[in-house]
């Protein structure tokens, strides 16, 4: 007898509890229970995050595990003492703007590095690559002299512009056009497409798992941007979220644990939405295959 016929048998001649017992525990209910384990320890940090945001400082130092009776203060002092609302609408407008045109642009040099030929491509794509490895910190004494010289302080051009590029976006349009038949490329230029007509009409419509993936990643990005915000901008009214939060923390000569947690927590949920959103086209963008 072979051993799937035997675990057969075994199973018709078990009793009716032990069956039933079968039936609602998983077969691998040792990893049901290490990921069940693992979500709640995650989980953990948010939820005494929202605890604590409902809750003057008196019940935090109480350290009360249930809902507080601070949340209409903490609510005052986030949107009517600290003006969160401007810094999270000067967030949207400098995430949207990064996100838009770093899309487009790495759109663009995707096609341009694989339906293109040009002298040097390959060793401009290598010095794409090559700045990948490159972070934001060591260009931003070069980037911020530029800004000066151009006298874009405390303005949107200085958030944006100088993010507008993406090497991590280039990479993966051109790995995302390589995998896609060149004979769709041959085709649209017997009818007659241009170079443009082709990328907005064939291949933006065969991207959005690419371009949903790449509007997460950049998003999350340009949402927790603190550095280069805060070198630029000195105008109160036209900083970021992240330097906002800051804010939070003390008032009254005190350090207030209510707001912040309730500022982090709004704070939070844009990213948390985008991702949600695009979930989908996120989990499949970064799958380059033929197939795709």
């Amino acid at each position: 007898m072979t051993a799937a016929y035997r675990e057969t048998v075994r199973v018709a001649q078990a009793p009716s509890w032990k069956k039933t017992v079968r039936s609602w525990v998983p077969k691998r209910w040792y990893a049901h229970l290490i990921l069940i384990v693992a979500c709640f320890m995650s989980g953990i940090p948010l939820f005494y995050a929202l605890l604590v945001s409902t809750q003057t400082n008196a019940e935090v130092f109480r350290y009360q595990f249930s809902a507080g009776s601070g949340l209409e203060a903490n609510w005052n002092v986030v949107f009517h003492e600290r003006h969160l609302h401007t810094y999270m609408i000067n967030s949207v407008i400098m995430t949207a703007g990064i996100t838009f045109f770093k899309t487009i642009f790495s759109l663009l040099s995707g096609l341009a590095f694989v339906y293109f030929r040009f002298p040097g491509k390959w060793l401009v794509f290598g010095f794409v690559l090559i700045t990948l490895m490159m972070p934001t910190e060591v260009l931003i004494i070069a980037l911020f002299r530029f800004i000066n010289d151009l006298d874009w302080q405390n303005t949107f051009y200085a958030l944006i512009v100088p993010f507008t590029a993406s090497a991590t976006g280039t990479f993966l349009f051109r790995q995302h056009f390589a995998s896609i038949p060149a004979e769709m490329s041959e085709a649209a230029q017997l009818d007659g497409a241009n170079p443009l007509q082709f990328l907005f009409r064939v291949l933006v419509p065969m991207s959005w798992n690419t371009i949903g993936a790449l509007a997460v990643v950049q998003t999350i990005y340009a949402w927790n941007m603190y550095l280069w915000p805060n070198m630029i901008i000195s105008n109160p009214d036209m900083q970021t979220i992240q330097t906002g939060i800051g804010t939070l923390r003390l008032g009254g000569g005190a350090l207030r644990f209510g707001p912040l947690m309730l500022g982090t927590v709004i704070v939070s949920l844009p990213p948390v939405i985008v991702f949600i959103l695009l979930q989908k086209q996120f989990m499949s963008g970064f799958t380059l295959t033929r197939d795709k």
